[in-house]
């Protein structure tokens, strides 16, 4: 199984193009969309959103992890084996907290640079083939050397802000919900939140916090927009009370 996790967004060229390599270098390998909207350029939110979504992730996948604005530049290209999954993608920190937060993890530098290599598209050409070549089964081990670990690592803490906003208007935060049991309330942008357990309990229109399907602390309205009614965006701090 090949699944994608990138800031590509859909109304581009970028996913059916790196689609199509993996599907010709790993024909039969199903291939799914994990999240093509992952805040633009931003390779903090990625790593924890990425760190989140991998428990849903089976045995054996390989995740196409592209956050990549230093695309081009001396960032260094690595491959992950975290848990029995391989993570292929910009060493430049969005692999690192699922890294860091591993039972067990192994790290590879891809050295291979393939001819042609597009300066601004390491998506396509250089993660793409390697992601496809795990996939199928031909670990590349050829154009791979074993590292003692990723060069850009990030703080594999909780983090206390909104890391994503879906098209709901809700916002995820980096607290996983077993930081719940601690609080009653959250504050975010001078807002004090009640917690709600489901929609279906806060009232129409009412802003609240709950725990998110993916495990992550989310800041909601029923039937309505948080990032509206409270003026979120990413990046925004959140506080447990």
């Amino acid at each position: 199984m090949l699944l994608l996790f990138t800031d590509y967004g859909w109304h581009d060229p970028y996913v059916g193009l790196v689609k199509a390599v993996l599907a010709a270098r790993a024909p039969g390998v199903p291939l799914i969309d994990l999240l093509h909207a992952v805040p633009d350029f931003n390779a903090h939110a990625g790593a924890h959103l990425l760190a989140a979504l991998c428990r849903e992730i089976p045995a054996g996948a390989v995740v196409l992890a592209v956050v990549d604005p230093g695309v081009g530049g001396p960032r260094a290209a690595a491959v992950v084996e975290v848990d029995g999954r391989f993570y292929v993608g910009p060493d430049n920190g969005v692999l690192s907290v699922l890294a860091g937060r591993a039972q067990s993890s192994r790290t590879w530098r891809i050295d291979w640079r393939p001819e042609p290599l597009s300066d601004s598209f390491h998506g396509r050409d250089l993660f793409a083939p390697i992601a496809a070549g795990i996939a199928s089964g031909n670990f590349p081990a050829d154009k791979l050397t074993p590292a003692a670990g990723l060069q850009v690592q990030f703080d594999t803490a909780e983090l206390p802000r909104i890391l994503y906003i879906d098209h709901y208007g809700n916002a995820w935060t980096g607290l996983h919900g077993s930081l719940a049991e601690r609080a009653s309330n959250i504050e975010v942008k001078g807002s004090v939140l009640p917690w709600r357990r489901v929609f279906v309990e806060a009232d129409k229109g009412e802003a609240f916090w709950h725990v998110n399907s993916s495990g992550l602390i989310e800041i909601a309205v029923n039937r309505g927009s948080a990032a509206e009614k409270l003026g979120l965006k990413v990046g925004d701090p959140v506080r447990l009370i």
